[in-house]
């Protein structure tokens, strides 16, 4: 399959896209933990430098402040790299924010092993499964800037807490300018009738090159898009297990309380079939570029096809 490099950083083009919905709304505000420029955050403060604050390297004071900010009425978001943006403020984010039922958007970069150089300190492979189990918070990893530019104005106004997981990086171009989104709904993007692919991130990419692939195979390959974590798209992920028999999840995470974690229940209490689940394989990150990670962890097409086969022996 030919897929497309976007050229623009996603952390660029969410950042404009904020930009633009306060100059629409003065109720938006940016935090961030001392990472203004990796995150592009930078470029809100000198556009509103009185709605952009710089907590430092504060991750659990920044959650704080968030939800203070929150409770008189603003609409913040809160910025930094996945793994402090999870890990290290995970009680705030509990109890400041969640149990007090408080407007906060919690943005983290850099996600899975897109933390590449910075190494496995830096390499947040369990942030989903971190803040999927809060009560009230939504979990949602925009695949590209198409979906991007979409739905930060639906994550705003959203309400209670939301963790948005955004790749910095250029990302690949899978949906058209204009597609709509509808956060707690899936996309299929091929129809398939043997298997469904289901993935998210930049996995979704590798699962559309392993659809082609298995196709060459004779081997018909369903994929699906599962942006929203939480709430997940069950009845989505339901008709493609009814339809299709299969199920193999491909993820950006620890294939532990992620996306996998995440689909598997739902099969197990609605349509149990048979599932193999690609991803981190409850390791630690390490140093590398991202091709080389996704080798080192068995996140690339080929290893996709691997497991739909497997899947597919089982079914």
């Amino acid at each position: 399959m030919n897929l497309t490099l976007d050229n623009r950083a996603m952390k660029d083009v969410y950042i404009e896209t904020l930009i633009k919905l306060a100059e629409e709304d003065q109720r938006i505000v940016v935090l961030d933990a001392d990472l203004m420029h990796s995150n592009s955050t930078i470029r809100f403060m000198e556009a509103y430098p009185g709605r952009a604050i710089n907590v430092g390297v504060q991750e659990a004071n920044m959650i704080g402040t968030a939800a203070g900010l929150a409770a008189t009425g603003k609409i913040p978001f809160s910025h930094t790299f996945s793994c402090f943006n999870t890990r290290r403020a995970l009680d705030q984010i509990y109890m400041s924010v969640a149990y007090a039922k408080l407007n906060v958007k919690i943005v983290g970069t850099d996600p899975g092993i897109t933390a590449a150089y910075n190494g496995g300190t830096h390499m947040p492979l369990e942030d989903i499964g971190v803040v999927r189990g809060i009560p009230t918070m939504t979990v949602i990893e925009p695949v590209d800037n198409v979906m991007m530019e979409a739905l930060v104005k639906d994550i705003a106004y959203h309400p209670g807490p939301v963790y948005l997981r955004v790749n910095r990086k250029e990302p690949v171009q899978i949906y058209a300018p204009g597609t709509e989104f509808e956060i707690g709904k899936g996309k299929t993007l091929k129809e398939g009738k043997d298997l469904t692919l289901i993935a998210s991130g930049i996995m979704v990419a590798e699962s559309l090159k392993a659809a082609s692939m298995l196709e060459e195979k004779g081997i018909s390959a369903r994929v699906v898009n599962i942006f929203t974590i939480k709430p997940i798209d069950k009845e989505l992920i339901v008709d493609s297990a009814r339809e299709t028999g299969a199920i193999v999840t491909c993820e950006n995470h620890n294939v532990i309380n992620g996306l996998g974690s995440a689909v598997a229940e739902v099969l197990a209490e609605n349509s149990p079939v048979p599932l193999e689940r690609v991803g981190v394989q409850d390791l630690f990150g390490e140093v590398g570029s991202v091709d080389y990670l996704q080798q080192r962890f068995a996140m690339t097409a080929e290893d996709i096809v691997a497991k739909a086969e497997k899947c597919l022996a089982r079914k």
